[in-house]
């Protein structure tokens, strides 16, 4: 796949998918009363977060056109 993810929407999306991946498992093991739909759900996203700002690829952006990477 083509990279589409540019160095400030990757640096977004790698603090992003941290926070909420940490907020995710704080919830789940029941630090943050949160409850455990709301802490699946925040460290699913934080995961996909985490991945496509690794690859720098982000299916969606590819299944409508955008991207935020600069070519040179």
């Amino acid at each position: 796949m083509d990279r589409n993810v540019g160095a400030q929407d990757r640096t977004v999306r790698l603090v992003l998918g941290a926070v909420l991946a940490v907020v995710g498992i704080a919830a789940i093991v029941d630090v943050l009363a949160l409850g455990m739909i709301v802490g699946a759900v925040a460290l699913l996203v934080g995961v996909v977060l985490l991945v496509t700002g690794a690859t720098q690829t982000c299916p969606a952006y590819l299944a409508t056109g955008i991207s935020t990477l600069k070519r040179s």
